[in-house]
């Protein structure tokens, strides 16, 4: 049984993802930072369905942390699965922030710099050790870095940045034939930013080829794909999953 970790699994599109992975017969380890009952709530769902999971607490925006994390990682595998290692790693966990320029605060160009970039480098570099040759990374950026949407410049930079950092992991790790890529969602129905409201929703979809927003599921799926041995050879890449919004 291939095993996944998805970081931010208890709501969203991380949610979909465990349960698109589990569906894929993938164990799953999803993480949290406050709120471990809609954790628990994915896990009892895949766990009703006949897959195994397990629901650990991480604060991303905490690197010190990763080493601990990663020993409860490690326990976690050899107590669940009987391994020492895992197969693919998800950096999804984020929230959103919706400022001009002119009002964000360092306070919060720092937060989310912390969750975006500077997290999933950390994160990975901490668990880089137990990811199986021939696994799998994928990170979730953003069609903001493509559109340009007032308010999100900070989140959409680091987005921008997480699309480079993607392509160097991809040629550094490549001799353990480790494969990096990232999905990049245009708008999504989940709670990010504090949600959608019918007139923005409407304003979205009407600027999606396919005329609505995407729901988590649209891009769950095409995470579990990719992950997949049938994507083998697709690597390096960022892989926008929108519809078709702004073309």
């Amino acid at each position: 049984m291939s095993i996944v970790i998805i970081t931010g699994g208890s709501r969203g599109i991380g949610a979909a993802t465990a349960l698109a992975c589990a569906d894929h017969g993938m164990g799953v380890i999803l993480t949290y930072n406050s709120s471990p009952d809609p954790a628990n709530d994915v896990v009892d769902t895949i766990v009703e369905g006949g897959g195994r999971a397990v629901a650990l607490k991480l604060d991303v925006a905490d690197s010190s942390s990763f080493p601990a994390f990663a020993d409860t990682v490690r326990t976690a595998l050899q107590t669940r699965w009987n391994r020492a290692d895992f197969d693919y790693l998800v950096n999804n966990a984020g929230y959103g922030l919706f400022k001009p320029i002119s009002t964000v605060t360092e306070a919060e160009f720092d937060g989310l710099f912390n969750v975006h970039l500077k997290g999933p480098f950390f994160l990975t570099q901490v668990l880089l050790p137990l990811i199986a040759d021939g696994g799998h990374i994928v990170n979730l950026t953003s069609a903001t870095t493509r559109v340009t949407t007032p308010g999100v410049a900070p989140y959409a930079s680091f987005k921008g940045g997480l699309d480079v950092l993607t392509r160097y992991m991809a040629k550094e790790f490549g001799d353990r034939r480790i494969r990096v890529n990232a999905i990049s969602p245009g708008p999504i129905r989940t709670e990010l930013g504090g949600g959608l409201d019918a007139e923005f929703e409407t304003q979205l979809a009407s600027r999606t080829a396919l005329g609505r927003v995407g729901e988590p599921k649209d891009v769950a799926n095409a995470i579990a794909a990719l992950v997949s041995h049938d994507s083998q050879w697709i690597n390096a890449q960022t892989i926008e999953v929108a519809g078709g919004f702004d073309i």
